[in-house]
């Protein structure tokens, strides 16, 4: 692990409530998935009900509940060749 990486934790509780640190921003929400980019990378949840009931961007804190079906990290674009093709698909 990098020396300067910040620390990301999760603590799920009885599959309802998902706290999350180290939050950088929520890409999109609903019922059903909630997407964020964290320090280690974008991270996809997947349920039912699911709902943002604390979200503080300043200390990175991020707290869900409904039910949590999937956790899924995909890791965060470092380099500009890919992050240019990324945004080139977006705004397509």
């Amino acid at each position: 692990m990098e020396k300067d990486m910040k620390l990301q934790n999760l603590s799920l509780e009885n599959r309802e409530k998902l706290n999350i640190s180290g939050v950088e921003q929520v890409e999109s929400f609903n019922e059903s998935q909630i997407v964020i980019y964290t320090v280690r990378g974008s991270l996809t949840i997947k349920g039912e009900s699911l709902n943002i009931s604390k979200l503080n961007l300043e200390d990175g804190n991020v707290k869900i509940e409904g039910t949590i079906e999937s956790l899924a990290y995909s890791n965060k674009i470092n380099t500009g060749s890919k992050e240019g093709s990324f945004f080139k698909k977006m705004f397509k």
